[in-house]
């Protein structure tokens, strides 16, 4: 993803999730950027150029330890 991509797509999840502390950084292969809220690495993002559709795929894992109690 070049940096307008990234730009423009982390303007639409902080408008979706109504969250300013959302950011997208580059991950440590060229094909992921890693998501950020605040300091805390939350998930990755991948970017589908499938014969001229682009789309974007987020992944985010929530560890058992992390849900509260209810």
């Amino acid at each position: 993803m070049n940096n307008d991509e990234i730009i423009r797509v982390q303007t639409y999840l902080r408008l979706k999730f109504q969250n300013d502390m959302l950011t997208l950084k580059r991950g440590a292969k060229d094909d992921m950027i890693e998501v950020f809220m605040e300091d805390e690495f939350i998930g990755t993002l991948f970017r589908d150029d499938e014969e001229g559709e682009i789309s974007y795929a987020f992944n985010m894992a929530i560890l058992e330890f992390d849900l509260p109690t209810l």
